[in-house]
C-alpha cells in the first residue's frame, strides 16, 4: 500500500512542533531526486527558512579507528544532559558501484539514538563531492527549524569530505590518536589548517603518557600554520570517549569559541561564507549537470575520447573543443 503524500503545510506544522517522523519524512523528500519531491521540499525550507541558523554546527572527523562514533555518543550524551536538543548528521559511505550505504549509525550509537533529546540521520554520501551529502546542508535547515540547538556532522574520514564539511559548519573538530608522530605524517596538511581544534582521543590507562605527548606535538604544529583569520588559536585537548574523561572541557572549549566569534562579528561572516560557498556549490554541480547532458556533448563526446586514447589529440585541445561545442550550443538554444 503506497504511503500517503503530506502536505507542505503538514510538514511545516509538523516540523515547527518537533514531531521526528515529520522531520525524518521531510528529510527524505529533500534526499528524493523526483522533481515533484524537490519542489515540495524547496517550499518547505523556505516557509521555515526564518527559524533557522540559530543551533552551532560543528564538523567533526578523524583517522580511522579513532573512534568518532564513541566519542559522538558520549560526547552528545553529555550535550543533551545539559538539556540541548542534538542531532547528528552521519554521512555514510555509499558504494560507488550500486550505489548502496552501510547506513549503520544509529546501530553504532544505541545509546544515543533512545535519548529523547538527541536525533541521529544517517545520510548516504550519493556522488557528490567528498563523500558529503549533497544535502546535508539542506537536513541542518530542517533540523534547526525542529529547535535542535546543536548539530554534529560526521564525515566518512581524512579525505575531499573534510573540505565540504568544514565550509558547511562553524567549529571543526579533527579527532586524532596518540603517536602523533606517526599521526602527523600521515593527515594532509590542509586537513590540520582547517581544524579549530584536535582532540586525541582514546587517553585513558596506558595511553595517557602517550596521549599527553601527543598533545605537546600537534601544539608545536599548530604553531607553524598562518593564524586563524577569525583570530581563534586552535586548541589540542585529550579525552577519553570510553571512560568520559575530558569531554566536558570540549564541550566549554565549544563555548568560549561561539562567545569569542559572536563578539568579534565572525559568526555571522561565517555563516555568510558557508552561504556562499553552498551557492558555488550549487552552480558548479548544475553547470556539470547541464554540460554532461547536452546532446551536443553527447554526440561529440565519444569522438574526442577516441582522438585522445589514439594519440591523435592533446587532452587540453580535446576538452577546449568541447567547451567551444557546448558554448555554440548554449547560443542557438
Amino acid at each position: 500500500m503506497p504511503r500517503l503524500r503530506l502536505s507542505t503545510s503538514e510538514y511545516v506544522s509538523g516540523i515547527r512542533q518537533g514531531n521526528r517522523f515529520i522531520l525524518s519524512r521531510a528529510i527524505t523528500l529533500i534526499e528524493s531526486r523526483l522533481p515533484a519531491d524537490r519542489e515540495q521540499a524547496d517550499v518547505i525550507i523556505q516557509t521555515l527558512l526564518p527559524e533557522t541558523g540559530k543551533a552551532i554546527r560543528i564538523g567533526i572527523t578523524g583517522v580511522p579507528g579513532v573512534g568518532k562514533s564513541t566519542f559522538i555518543e558520549r560526547f552528545g550524551s553529555l550535550i543533551t544532559s545539559y538539556g540541548k536538543k542534538l542531532a547528528v548528521l552521519a554521512i555514510d559511505p555509499s558504494s560507488p558501484v550500486t550505489g548502496g550505504s552501510i547506513m549503520g549509525d544509529k546501530t553504532r550509537m544505541e545509546q544515543l539514538s533512545h535519548n529523547p533529546l538527541a536525533y541521529i540521520r544517517p545520510s548516504p554520501s550519493g556522488n557528490s563531492l567528498g563523500g558529503v551529502s549533497r544535502k546535508t546542508r539542506e537536513t541542518m535547515l530542517l533540523c534547526e527549524a525542529a529547535g535542535f540547538e546543536v548539530i554534529l556532522v560526521e564525515t566518512v574520514g581524512v579525505g575531499q569530505s573534510e573540505t565540504a564539511v568544514h565550509s558547511m559548519t562553524d567549529f571543526f573538530l579533527l579527532l586524532m590518536l596518540a603517536g602523533a608522530g606517526d599521526e602527523l605524517q600521515g593527515i594532509k596538511k590542509g586537513i590540520m589548517e582547517m581544524a579549530d581544534a584536535v582532540v586525541i582521543n582514546k587517553a585513558d590507562g596506558d595511553n595517557v603518557k602517550r596521549a599527553q605527548i601527543a598533545q605537546a606535538q600537534y601544539r608545536s604544529a599548530l604553531h607553524f600554520f598562518p593564524p586563524k583569520p577569525y583570530g581563534w588559536q586552535p586548541q589540542v585537548l585529550t579525552c577519553s570517549a570510553l571512560e568520559g574523561s575530558g569531554l566536558a572541557e570540549i564541550w566549554q572549549m565549544l563555548l568560549r569559541y561561539q562567545q569569542q566569534m559572536q563578539a568579534n562579528g565572525w559568526w555571522q561572516r561565517k555563516r555568510q561564507q558557508q552561504q556562499e560557498a553552498w551557492l558555488k556549490e550549487l552552480i558548479a554541480e548544475q553547470l556539470i549537470e547541464s554540460f554532461y547532458q547536452h546532446a551536443a556533448i553527447k554526440q561529440a563526446w565519444n569522438d574526442k575520447l577516441i582522438a585522445i586514447q589514439t594519440g591523435k589529440q592533446h587532452v587540453p585541445h580535446a576538452a577546449a573543443d568541447l567547451m567551444n561545442v557546448y558554448y555554440e550550443a548554449q547560443k542557438h538554444s
